[in-house]
């Protein structure tokens, strides 16, 4: 077994327990992979909105689906746990795959393959954040180093590349073809989304069309299939199929959106990334995009400088800020999302009201008032 560096593992705290059998490290790393507690609260002026009522609803289940990423992380090469155990430690919301627990829960499924099927949804989201972070050259992920900052950018694809493959795996062994069609479809249409934002990196005369497939590609189709093959395995009819479709697709985008407008208002240490990586990266964002399709000549002349032409100097994003906040990009971007969070929760009212249907609405309320 592994060990993990105690510096990253000490901070997480544990939420869902775990059985006597996982002892040292992996007892560590399985309760990072929970990833929930502090991290999973968002005060606000009301009262305070949280992911309580869904990972209480899944503490046992989710246990299990740790278990599996346990186990399935392993590798005699030992950077591989060494290097993924870093970023399953370092918590993060797993939020793609209670939706996949809460779906099937939803929909009535009493058996045991979503838990095999939530982690080939967690390492499917996994390897993606090891090669955004690449692309990126991104130094912090969720408030620590990035894997490619500590281990290399070599090390990190790689890894990222074995996690892809234990998530199809994880698809075979569950012998639904159904399955297997959609999550690679999702693994495929992910690559797309990030070959995409690369397209439009750096190009002001971005649309909001054009940006809303890039979040639809990159973010929203792993939510769209982690909440349908809930309906998959409890062998709902098609239109479970699709409501749950809408909801998680929805659900993507609002997430999105949201991660787009806390790039330019967030606090750093509670967004466990650098404020203004967007910026800086030269990428196009919701926020912008308004910004620009309101902006004076000289108001593109700095978004053509700073964004194209990526010739930027310290008080930039303190300007691109102010700019935003003077064309209401901010205000903008949450009233979209708001309202992709609305058909989310419409999409789940054909649902028997149940604890799983009340904690999957609460979830959306959650991403669309996080303040990380």
């Amino acid at each position: 077994m592994v060990a993990l560096n105690s510096q990253f593992v000490d901070t997480i705290p544990s939420i869902h327990p775990l059985p006597e059998s996982i002892d040292g490290a992996s007892g560590d790393l399985a309760r990072g992979a929970s990833g929930l507690g502090a991290s999973g609260r968002v005060a606000s002026g009301r009262a305070s909105i949280s992911l309580d009522s869904l990972q209480q609803l899944l503490t046992s289940e989710m246990q299990a689906v740790n278990q599996i990423i346990i186990e399935r992380m392993q590798s005699e090469v030992a950077l591989i746990p060494q290097l993924a155990g870093h970023l399953v430690a370092s918590g993060g919301k797993r939020l793609r795959p209670m939706i996949t627990l809460a779906a099937a829960r939803l929909c009535g499924y009493q058996g045991h393959r979503h838990h095999r099927l939530a982690a080939a949804v967690e390492f499917i989201h996994t390897a993606t954040l090891l090669h955004d972070d690449v692309v990126d050259d991104s130094a912090l992920r969720r408030g620590l180093p990035s894997a490619n900052e500590l281990f290399g950018n070599k090390a990190s694809v790689l890894v990222g590349d074995f996690l892809f493959s234990r998530a199809f795996a994880l698809m075979v062994e569950d012998q639904s073809l159904r399955v297997l069609e959609i999550l690679s479809r999702a693994s495929a249409v992910i690559a797309e989304g990030e070959v995409l934002q690369l397209m439009t990196s750096n190009n002001i005369a971005t649309t909001e069309d054009s940006y809303m497939q890039v979040i639809g590609c990159k973010t929203a189709v792993l939510f769209e299939a982690a909440a349908q093959i809930g309906a998959v395995v409890a062998a709902r009819p098609a239109a479970d199929e699709l409501a749950l479709q809408e909801f998680g697709h929805t659900l993507g985008l609002a997430f999105q959106l949201i991660d787009d407008a806390l790039d330019y208002t967030a606090e750093q240490g509670a967004l466990g990334k650098t404020v203004g990586d967007d910026f800086r990266e030269g990428k196009i964002t919701m926020p912008v995009i308004i910004a620009i399709a309101a902006a004076s000549k000289e108001e593109r002349v700095f978004w053509q400088r700073t964004i194209e032409e990526q010739n930027q100097t310290s008080d930039d994003f303190a300007t691109a800020v102010e700019l935003i906040a003077r064309h209401r990009g901010v205000e903008l971007t949450l009233q979209r999302a708001a309202e992709f969070g609305h058909r989310a929760r419409s999409a789940l009212m054909g649902f028997d009201d149940s604890p799983a249907r009340r904690a999957l609405i609460e979830a959306v309320e959650f991403t669309i008032e996080r303040g990380y």
